[in-house]
């Protein structure tokens, strides 16, 4: 026999398999952080209501099967057009910074395609600001218009139910900016207004009227 082979001979037979690596001790737990954002029950409670009362509705009026029939919001947009102030930049940033407050979100500038001699206006000349919101900020936009800005309208009987486009479409004006809180009337340069259009998935005027009326927007017809 050879070495080798005296060795493995020689060598003690054993079955034990080579002893498994213990685990790492655990760290004393940290004492746990409440990591949620603190928060307001009045924000977002229209966005809440749809989902928890308004659908539901909506499906047992309606005969909708599923819950993706029942149309909602998809975007509004905001329009104010500053035509009158074109040539002044000051002015200009003073309605957009207004326009942002009211929204919370940055108004972008609306600029001429084209320049029209009749109007005196050139091409790339500012004529307006505009805002779209999507989201959380479209439910909190709207409910506080429903909620806050539109009853402060003087002689207020309600807004037309008839302004819809035919596709389930719905625009309003707002005369005045200082309707709404954030706007401070001792601040304003010159009180103007602006348009809004809330724009639904409703595939009919007769479907987003329901759903406004669900939302709270106050109908006189």
């Amino acid at each position: 026999m050879s070495d080798k082979e005296n060795q493995v001979a020689k060598a003690p037979a054993t079955d034990k398999k080579p002893a498994a690596k213990k685990p790492a001790a655990k760290k004393a737990d940290a004492p746990a952080k409440d990591y949620k954002r603190p928060t307001n029950p009045e924000r977002n409670r229209l966005k809440q209501r749809y989902y928890a009362e308004i659908v539901p509705a909506l499906m047992k009026e309606k005969g909708y099967k599923n819950v993706f029939q029942v149309p909602k919001l998809e975007k509004i947009v905001l329009n104010m057009r500053l035509g009158d102030i074109k040539d002044n930049s000051k002015s200009i940033q003073i309605a957009q910074g207004e326009l942002e407050a009211i929204c919370g979100q940055k108004a972008v500038i609306v600029k001429a395609k084209k320049s029209v001699a009749n109007f005196k206006l050139r091409e790339n000349q500012p004529i307006g600001v505009k805002v779209t919101l999507r989201g959380d900020k479209m439910y909190e936009f709207l409910d506080k218009l429903i909620a806050i800005a539109l009853p402060r309208v003087r002689d207020f009987h309600g807004i037309s139910g008839k302004s819809f486009d035919g596709r389930g479409n719905y625009a309003m004006g707002i005369k005045e900016q200082i309707t709404f809180p954030e706007i401070s009337y001792e601040a304003v340069e010159k009180v103007r207004g602006f348009d809004v259009c809330v724009v639904t998935t409703a595939n009919s005027d007769e479907e987003a009227k329901a759903l406004l009326v669900k939302l709270g927007m106050p109908f006189r017809n």
